[in-house]
């Protein structure tokens, strides 16, 4: 009992502490950013030598943080086949091992990609001349509160009951390859990911470029998570946004039926232009974004149940047969012979109806719908992911639910079942007005 009373007492005196522990990483994210945005990076493009050093450098950060390195130096590569032939490109993978011994096998996926979009040339004067594109918001800023969150966890890893995994992904602008890699291939315990968590585009703070959030979730308590959050020593919360604000690395989480966070302070006027340099980066904020996240981590790692989409509501994963995402199929499932912007666009738009109160009240968005093409073509388990609005959610799920059968996903020749997310826009145009009036 002694012992047992001793553990507690020491526990809760590194948290005592902990809050007032000022985590003062302003220098060293600027280290970082400055590294990664040198001309030596060569803007970090995909496949290229720049972006092979870019992963060298967050290895050895990584590592001297305290990270247990689950990847070599050269990092875990995979080859992206493109117009202009193949490219390798690789990630970079780490872990913080959790304290619960029933929870660390459980891990919470922290991730930032890493690449950019490298150098382009142009002719002056008959004389070619190099221009650098150092990515230093986009996405030098979320690779460095990466690593200087990672250096936190580490140093007080006893707090955290789950296991953090941090991983740097190559090739983001190939069409987020190094994420889908991550979930498709490369991690077999993927359906052990509770939550994802995702950097991008984080060196922007003050007024015109808001810390703000974007979630996709299952039966997950977000306002718990930012409620005790809020509890904690930070003196920024972000706020949250109903449209993701980037196209980010997430996805390929979000359609395994992951929970996902993304967090951004959004794209500036010098986003993906020669103009993003370290110099217009506001550390300061950086650091209060990191403070933010490193007890956003420590609330989210420490609950008892983290339930993912495939999971009920009493948290026991379902039995059923395994759903999976258009990603995985080497045949996609098909509307008519075609896609699922045909599907919106022949089927979805053209049987839709604008409710006349929301019309009259100016309500619009987007309305987030996921459901299941069977193994027959049917589609069932039509779902609001995200709203907007009751009666414009009804109408979207209405739509999608008397759907006609779909050609199912194929894998390896086989019929699987496969989960589709989509945006419904419920946009007012003249031609809603026209016809209210009438």
């Amino acid at each position: 009992m002694k012992k047992r009373l001793l553990l507690v007492f020491v526990l809760g005196f590194c948290a005592a502490g902990l809050a007032a522990q000022n985590f003062a990483v302003a220098p060293a994210l600027r280290q970082h950013v400055a590294a990664l945005c040198d001309e030596e990076m060569e803007g970090r493009k995909a496949g290229e030598a720049g972006e092979m050093l870019a992963a060298q450098y967050l290895y050895q950060a990584l590592s001297d943080a305290g990270v247990l390195m689950l990847t070599d130096s050269l990092g875990q590569d995979f080859a992206i086949s493109g117009p202009d032939g193949e490219i390798r490109s690789r990630n970079v993978v780490g872990i913080v091992q959790g304290l619960d011994p029933q929870l660390r096998g459980e891990y919470i996926v922290v991730g930032a990609r890493y690449d950019h979009l490298g150098t382009h040339t142009l002719t002056v004067d008959g004389e070619p001349v190099v221009q650098l594109y150092p990515g230093a918001d986009c996405n030098a800023s979320g690779v460095a509160v990466l690593v200087e969150l990672a250096r936190m966890v580490a140093q007080y890893h006893g707090l955290f009951r789950r296991s953090i995994l941090f991983v740097g992904f190559g090739a983001g602008e190939r069409g987020m390859a190094g994420s889908w890699y991550f979930v498709n291939r490369a991690f077999e315990q993927i359906s052990m990911v509770k939550a994802m968590v995702d950097l991008q585009s984080l060196g922007r703070s003050g007024e015109g470029h808001p810390f703000s959030f974007f979630s996709q979730l299952g039966p997950v308590d977000l306002n718990y998570l930012l409620d005790k959050t809020r509890e904690q020593p930070v003196v920024l919360s972000p706020g949250r946004v109903k449209d993701s604000p980037v196209s980010s690395d997430y996805l390929p989480f979000y359609e395994r039926g992951i929970p996902v966070f993304l967090f951004t302070t959004g794209p500036a006027r010098e986003h993906r232009t020669i103009k993003d340099m370290p110099r217009l980066l506001d550390y300061a904020g950086m650091e209060s974004v990191c403070n933010y996240l490193y007890h956003f981590l420590l609330v989210l790692a420490g609950q008892d149940t983290i339930s993912s989409a495939d999971d009920d509501a009493s948290g026991q994963t379902r039995r059923a047969e395994r759903v999976f995402a258009p990603s995985d199929c080497d045949v996609r499932p098909q509307f008519f012979h075609s896609d699922e912007k045909h599907f919106l666009q022949s089927w979805v738009y053209k049987y839709l109806k604008y409710p006349a109160y929301a019309i009259h009240n100016n309500i619009q968005g987007q309305v987030l719908v996921s459901f299941i093409v069977e193994k027959d073509g049917s589609v069932t388990n039509v779902t609001v992911e995200q709203g907007i609005d009751d009666g414009l959610d009804e109408e979207a799920v209405r739509v999608i639910s008397v759907s006609p059968k779909w050609i199912p996903g194929r894998i390896k020749g086989e019929k699987v079942r496969t989960r589709i997310v989509l945006p419904v826009e419920f946009r007012l145009s003249s031609k809603w007005d026209i016809g209210l009036k009438k």
